[in-house]
């Protein structure tokens, strides 16, 4: 009985602190949480700010020790900030492998492998995404909305994408073999591989110059290639766009994050998590 008492005793005090610390880190409507916000981004671009400036030689011969300290003071800061994300969510396995999870353990990790890798902290400018968060802070919520609309017309164009990456694939394998048979390697075409790269450097209208076709059959051929490159061109987008309808008419995204299982692709009127069922 007393261990039960105990049990419930720390429940009421962990779920109101929780329930805080979630308002604070996840919710931007209230003055504690856009004052959090606001101080997390300025920190954000300063730490950027820091490894672009470790990245310039003079500055780091002269001032490198200093910026050092200076990066490893915001490490730990995301560090910490990091794990009370995790604690605030009843579930945080779900914010560790979101988007926004992954991002902010990528923002941290580089400077703890620099002690093994030197060189690694320049990846810390991934920081630069967390900076998505001021479309929350300032109430740009239809930019997240419209965010996530893409994100699912994306996912639901991924099948008919790799399709169509996969034809092409082999068509720029057919296309690169037959240049080679044609120019061979006394015109620059020395072997399949080098013939298939300018067939996809040809046929995506990025033309580098570096290998170009000296007969006649050889240029018709890629003259063919490059007409063919601008229709390709237009197929994916015109995947998305046909998902990118359909999810806009489907449904509308809100932006509120569950503080149990986090997550985030609510019904705008939503007034329950329909992950879950907790209360939003």
């Amino acid at each position: 009985m007393n261990n039960e008492k105990n049990s419930n005793n720390k429940n009421r005090i962990i779920n109101p602190l929780r329930l805080k610390l979630h308002e604070v880190i996840f919710e931007a409507e209230t003055k504690a949480g856009k004052t959090f916000d606001v101080i997390l981004l300025w920190i954000i671009v300063f730490s950027i700010i820091t490894v672009m400036l470790e990245s310039v030689q003079e500055i780091e011969s002269d001032y490198g020790n200093y910026l050092r300290i200076i990066e490893w003071t915001f490490t730990i800061i995301f560090t910490i900030e990091y794990f009370l994300r995790i604690i605030s969510i009843g579930r945080g396995f779900r914010y560790i492998f979101s988007f926004m999870g992954i991002v902010d353990f990528l923002a941290i990790i580089p400077t703890y492998i620099s002690f093994f890798i030197a060189g690694t902290q320049f990846f810390l400018v991934i920081r630069v995404i967390r900076l998505l968060r001021v479309f929350r802070i300032f109430k740009l919520t239809h930019f997240i909305g419209n965010a996530q609309i893409i994100l699912e017309a994306l996912k639901a164009s991924f099948s008919k994408i790799t399709v169509f990456l996969f034809a092409v694939l082999v068509l720029v394998t057919i296309l690169g073999t037959s240049m080679y048979l044609i120019e061979g390697p006394e015109n620059g075409f020395s072997n399949i591989p080098k013939s298939i790269y300018w067939s996809i450097v040809t046929l995506t209208t990025v033309g580098y110059g570096d290998i170009t076709p000296k007969t006649f059959l050889g240029q018709a051929l890629s003259s063919v290639i490059m007409i063919t490159g601008y229709s390709i061109i237009a197929v994916p987008t015109g995947i998305v766009s046909v998902e990118l309808n359909k999810t806009y008419k489907e449904h509308g995204i809100s932006t509120q994050t569950c503080i149990n299982c986090y997550s985030q692709n609510h019904d705008i009127d939503a007034k329950y998590c329909k992950y879950c069922g907790k209360k939003l």
